[in-house]
């Protein structure tokens, strides 16, 4: 459980570095902008690329995988009906929510705290890879949809997860690593150096967006918010518990860290993603700041009541 505690204290501290240049006004306003775009196009494909080209391709393709699918449909797809036909929110703010509902912390916390719970982070690779190769294309999709406001034609549709960075760095990572081929070191180098701003440059542009803020759900609507606490929080885990183990027969470690991955808190992606596509960018913060407070007690009861 220590380490549940320690995995958020140093997301916590990077996010204070960013609040606090904010407050102080070190950096330009605009750089919060910037900084986010930066991480979006140049270094989270570096990223990724960077860790799917050297995670294990069977203990991706798993069991685990199927559970991942399960349980984010039912959060994102619950949350993006009830966003549409209750809230009235555009298809943008939807998507963003549904999004904040199912896409979890799997790099900046899963892996430290599946290292450390189970001495390996191969329990978080389908989780990850079910969010970059599936989830984020589809988000992409809609996003992009929803910005240019027109009825785009089969082509458009089809082409445009090629054309987001973030979704071509994941297939080639992924095809690196079903062919066992690695980057030659001149190549790999420069990459794993840009890969290494990806997380601290995300939490630091998220931490700027904190300076100012109001209460969270105080400028979205806590019904929103609230929405998204239940399904992230709640149903997510649940889901994932229910099918990990009367679907796919899981039981022990491999159970109780499918729970625990669902039970993440929201992504700091999600942020990132909602300044790039310039819609519902308050949602998106208040759902990272909310579910990584409730993550706390949430994954320390996963614990205590799966693990027992």
């Amino acid at each position: 459980m220590l380490s549940i505690v320690q995995g958020l204290a140093v997301l916590a501290v990077v996010i204070a570095v960013g609040f606090l240049l904010a407050r102080f006004r070190v950096l330009p306003e605009n750089t919060q902008e910037i900084l986010a775009r930066l991480v979006f196009f140049v270094a989270t494909p570096a990223l990724l690329m960077q860790t799917l080209s050297k995670a294990p391709v069977g203990e991706v393709f798993s069991a685990a995988l199927g559970v991942t699918a399960i349980a984010t449909a039912v959060g994102g797809l619950g949350y993006f009906a009830l966003s549409r036909w209750w809230f009235r929110a555009t298809a943008g703010e939807s998507t963003i929510g549904a999004v904040a509902s199912c896409y979890v912390n799997a790099g900046n916390l899963g892996i430290p705290l599946t290292s450390y719970l189970f001495g390996t982070a191969t329990y978080v690779a389908p989780v990850m890879m079910y969010q970059l190769i599936v989830l984020a294309p589809i988000a992409f999709v809609m996003l992009d949809l929803a910005e240019t406001g027109q009825s785009p034609s089969l082509k458009r549709v089809l082409l445009q997860p090629v054309r987001n960075p973030i979704v071509v760095a994941s297939l080639l990572g992924v095809g690196l690593a079903l062919s066992g081929w690695q980057l030659p070191e001149v190549v790999a180098q420069p990459i794993n150096l840009i890969a290494g701003l990806a997380v601290p440059g995300a939490l630091i542009a998220y931490g700027m967006s904190l300076h100012g803020a109001p209460i969270p759900g105080k400028q979205v609507g806590r019904a929103a918010l609230g929405a998204i606490m239940v399904m992230k929080m709640l149903v997510l885990p649940a889901t994932a518990y229910l099918v990990a183990r009367f679907i796919f027969g899981m039981h022990g470690e491999p159970l109780l860290a499918a729970t625990l991955c669902a039970a993440l808190p929201t992504a700091q992606n999600v942020f990132v993603y909602a300044v790039r596509y310039r819609t519902a960018v308050p949602l998106a913060r208040d759902a990272v700041l909310a579910t990584t407070v409730a993550a706390v007690p949430v994954l320390i009861a996963i614990v205590a009541l799966v693990h027992g």
